[in-house]
């Protein structure tokens, strides 16, 4: 059911948007508003509004009493998308994924555009079909990779063309080093086999590359020149000299069950 407009004097917060959004203003919320238009376009769209899961359990959540107004969701199995208007200009931001993984992005001030790229996506279109037909959204290379079931090759690719980078190693004094160890631990099939990430200058290995990462699998992270820190998933930390030593370190520690998801 609608959310019901009490006829209460509204809140600062939502005056604030009343300007460049008086479509949602007049529905009394951003949800309303898209319930209305998926409405005439006959769109079947399960909108509800976005609120903090547990404001209590992070002081920094937006738990206003304008951010059920301002934000909305869709879900359904692993899909969702999700809108936000942005204050002091009309602009829809919307956000389309699949599980944790970021599909595709972008703004709109247009709303029967973002119930259009609500239904299709969750009509079950592809990312390249959600970007034909709404091309107001846009994707990233490692979106569509997760698609295609390529994710782990192209996070490999991406992380050894960024330590290969001379920007990165303008940046960080550690990037020889670091770039020596990414190599080797790509040349190596078992570490080749798991997805890649970076955390700060620890370089991470993972089952899956799909949120959230593997937490019991070795890291390990450049200390000086050639000379390498890995931490254990007990806790344990071992320094060795040389990229080698570390992948050969790594590799004698992982689990029988260290293999893709």
């Amino acid at each position: 059911m609608p959310e019901q407009n009490t006829g209460a004097a509204p809140d600062d917060a939502q005056c604030e948007y009343a300007t460049h959004y008086p479509d949602v203003a007049s529905a009394g919320s951003l949800t309303n508003a898209l319930r209305a238009q998926a409405d005439r376009a006959g769109h079947r769209l399960a909108v509800e509004p976005d609120t903090p899961a547990d404001s209590s359990a992070d002081s920094s959540a937006d738990s206003s009493p304008g951010r059920s107004r301002r934000e909305a969701h869709v879900r359904a199995g692993d899909r969702s998308t999700h809108v936000w208007m942005a204050p002091g200009v009309r602009s829809f931001s919307v956000s389309c994924w699949t599980g944790e993984i970021r599909t595709a992005t972008g703004s709109t001030d247009d709303l029967a555009e973002v119930t259009g790229a609500m239904h299709t996506w969750h009509s079950g279109a592809r990312i390249a079909e959600l970007l034909a037909r709404r091309p107001f959204l846009h994707t990233s290379e490692l979106a569509e990779a997760h698609e295609r079931g390529e994710a782990i090759p192209v996070r490999w690719r991406q992380l050894r063309e960024h330590t290969a980078d001379e920007r990165t190693t303008a940046r960080h004094r550690n990037v020889p080093a670091l770039r020596e160890l990414v190599e080797a631990a790509y040349a190596h099939p078992r570490l080749r086999a798991l997805s890649p990430g970076q955390s700060m200058s620890w370089i991470t290995f993972s089952r899956r590359a799909a949120p959230p990462i593997c937490r019991d699998l070795p890291r390990v992270m450049p200390t000086g020149d050639h000379t390498y820190r890995i931490r254990f998933h007990d806790g344990r930390l071992q320094e060795v000299d040389g990229a080698a030593a570390a992948v050969e370190a790594i590799v004698a520690a992982l689990p029988d069950d260290a293999v893709p998801a």
